[in-house]
């Protein structure tokens, strides 16, 4: 049994395919998809589907599901109404334009799956504990104190703000969480919501480049030094796909060995 970690497809389903089937999972693998599967790509409903034939996957909810819960629910009369126009700007009107295609009952049982996502998970791989949110955790927030165990962990997560869970960026990227002391025991805290090449803006010295040899985004892991012994408490794992071809690539990492599986994105896909 493997565990794998992606997210931040952002519609992207062909590339996803290609990556999922070099990985060729069995049925007793585990995957964590950390949310941001509709928007921008050309078929977020080709996403969905991937991600819901997946044996044992476990979805989060992203700040991209959450625009589109928001525009959704809202019940006004008013078409340009602060909730559509946010969904519309960041790339809603390709997933909106998809799920109008759809069987209003076909529809209704997408949005509700949507809705029913948690937003964050936990798990242990090997010796390690593993926080699993689309954007991160404010540090600040966190009064949870170790030895950790599974109902920590838990408590850990659950007094985070449900908007700073999918929305979160400069307060998570910007310093140490805390959670990983000078032996570097502790839990590793595993995002997206934020492309690597961004964190150059963020965070004073990375551990590695946002970018690959031919300057695609990729995966990153972040905030090894002597406080964290050494370990890189932060993990982002949105390798870009949302800035399509020539940015980005459909990035998915397997935690118990680090391995990096890649895809790039063509013009038309």
């Amino acid at each position: 049994m493997a565990t794998y970690v992606f997210s931040d497809v952002h519609g992207h389903a062909a590339p996803l395919a290609r990556a999922l089937t070099r990985i060729d999972p069995s049925e007793d693998d585990v995957f964590y998809c950390l949310g941001d599967m509709i928007d921008r790509g050309p078929d977020p409903l080709g996403v969905i589907e991937l991600v819901r034939s997946l044996p044992n996957c476990h979805v989060l909810m992203g700040n991209h599901e959450d625009l589109m819960l928001a525009c959704m629910s809202d019940t006004g009369d008013d078409l340009d109404s602060i909730d559509a126009a946010n969904w519309g700007i960041n790339g809603g009107i390709v997933t909106s334009e998809a799920l109008a295609s759809l069987t209003e009952q076909e529809a209704d049982e997408v949005v509700d799956w949507i809705a029913a996502l948690p937003r964050y998970a936990h798990v242990t791989v090997g010796e390690r504990d593993y926080l699993l949110v689309h954007a991160g955790i404010d540090p600040a927030a966190v009064t949870v104190e170790a030895p950790w165990d599974d109902e920590k962990l838990d408590a850990l997560l659950s007094e985070q703000s449900p908007d700073d869970l999918v929305w979160i960026r400069e307060d998570f990227w910007g310093a140490h969480t805390g959670l990983v002391d000078e032996m570097g025991k502790g839990p590793i805290v595993i995002a997206g919501h934020t492309p690597t090449p961004y964190l150059n803006r963020l965070y004073d010295e990375l551990d590695g480049p946002v970018r690959d040899e031919n300057g695609n985004a990729r995966m990153l892991k972040i905030g090894a030094d002597e406080s964290t012994g050494g370990v890189a408490d932060r993990w982002d794992i949105d390798a870009g796909a949302a800035g399509g071809a020539g940015f980005g690539r459909v990035g998915i990492m397997r935690l118990d060995d680090g391995a990096e599986f890649y895809e790039d994105i063509a013009p038309d896909e």
